[in-house]
């Protein structure tokens, strides 16, 4: 763990605030799981419960054909920094050692459908019942009752329901998702911050809590600002996507990414009169009017995409930051990379694997007291702490536990 030169021994351990934490994560894939390693980077002990010898699906997929050490790049950088137990819920005696280590936990995170947990007798009450304090979080596709609640869970399916594929792209291509797991990332980050609300509530109330979000939730909330403007106009316009470089669906020219001789540009909101003169745009220097940038977005931005054009992307840089102007060059990874701006963010971490190998991959983006949250420990294999976690919290696959829990 990196740590700034005058750090006080309090500080230093204050960057694990969640150090006392037990969380079991039952959850597969990315949504749950990603929840798992935010608390894990705060300092949580996350036990990731998998079947034994398939384990976690998300172990075998690919996003591409990299991996290391056999299994895929996405499995690392979602789960590491935790441990592995593995065990056949299905199978009483290994259920029963997960009910005694539930019984010692802090938090249970599942993403299970439904009707699956309760069958498995994981469900919020029956956990509950095993522990008093827990706090429970769950994240589903649509919730957990519903028309949609047993419709299949997966971001690309979440983004089509939302509406938000109608806010990308330009208006005259169908609708565009976005190239990342957009619903999986919020709704693990999302859950992350009522686990930490339930746990300061619990420090005060001493009560377990039920923390739940869904992709179709957090994808509705993302779009909150915009949704907002829908609701209250009277006459409910739907998104108006510009033909011409959008960026945003409701906001005027000049927002959008612009190609310039050499490269790309991004451009955010400014008075269109101001950057004519700015740029020396002759065929923009009229337009003073704000509500004509809207009304006329297509046409300006198409001046625009003419006029960047004619210089190399370090000319307009050099003229927007000299007048500090919302403009950024459009860096791929590459690029980004060699940059002296993300070198100085030390952002990039490596794991450490049993064979000798490493492999890289981002840090938490938190600094706590200057202290920043990082670990060397990779994703666990199948079942790797099986032993270590049942010596350590006694369990034993006896039947006078699981009786007396049917009993209550």
């Amino acid at each position: 763990m990196n740590k700034v030169s005058d750090m006080t021994e309090f500080e230093a351990k204050d960057a694990k605030l969640l150090d006392q934490i037990l969380v079991v994560d039952f959850s597969q894939f990315l949504a749950g799981p990603l929840a798992g390693l935010k608390l894990a980077d705060f300092g949580a002990r996350v036990i990731k419960i998998e079947r034994p010898e398939v384990g976690d699906l998300c172990r075998n997929l690919y996003l591409s054909d990299v991996d290391v050490n056999g299994t895929n790049t996405l499995f690392h950088a979602i789960n590491r920094n935790k441990q592995s137990y593995s065990a056949d819920l299905k199978n009483p005696k290994d259920l029963a050692k997960i009910k005694q280590l539930i019984k010692k936990a802090d938090v249970v995170i599942q993403n299970f459908r439904p009707n699956v947990i309760k069958r498995l007798g994981l469900d919020y009450d029956s956990v509950k019942g095993l522990n008093p304090n827990i706090i429970y979080a769950s994240v589903t596709g649509y919730g957990a009752t519903g028309e949609w609640h047993e419709l299949p869970g997966q971001d690309l399916l979440a983004q089509a329901k939302s509406g938000l594929m109608w806010l990308s792209g330009d208006a005259d291509q169908p609708p565009t998702p976005m190239g990342l797991a957009v619903a999986d990332q919020l709704a693990g980050n999302i859950l992350v911050q009522g686990i930490l609300a339930a746990l300061v509530s619990r420090s005060q109330t001493g009560q377990s809590c039920l923390v739940e979000t869904s992709l179709i939730e957090v994808l509705l909330d993302f779009q909150f600002e915009v949704l907002t403007t829908y609701m209250n106009d009277e006459e409910k316009r739907l998104p108006n996507r510009s033909s011409i470089n959008n960026a945003h669906a409701y906001l005027s020219a000049p927002y959008g990414v612009y190609q310039t001789k050499d490269g790309f540009i991004a451009l955010a909101m400014m008075p269109v009169d101001g950057l004519a003169e700015m740029i020396s745009c002759e065929a923009l220097k009229n337009n003073s009017n704000p509500k004509e940038w809207f009304s006329k977005r297509d046409i300006i931005k198409q001046v625009l995409v003419d006029h960047f054009k004619l210089q190399p992307s370090q000319y307009w840089m050099d003229i927007f930051v000299k007048n500090d102007v919302w403009a950024s060059e459009v860096l791929d990874w590459k690029s980004l990379f060699k940059s002296e701006g993300f070198k100085q963010l030390d952002y990039i971490q490596e794991l450490s694997l049993d064979n000798g190998q490493t492999i890289k991959t981002t840090r938490s983006p938190l600094t706590i007291n200057g202290n920043v949250l990082s670990s060397t420990i990779a994703a666990p294999s199948i079942g790797e702490h099986n032993q270590l976690i049942d010596e350590e919290y006694g369990l034993t696959p006896h039947y006078k536990f699981q009786n007396q829990q049917k009993g209550e």
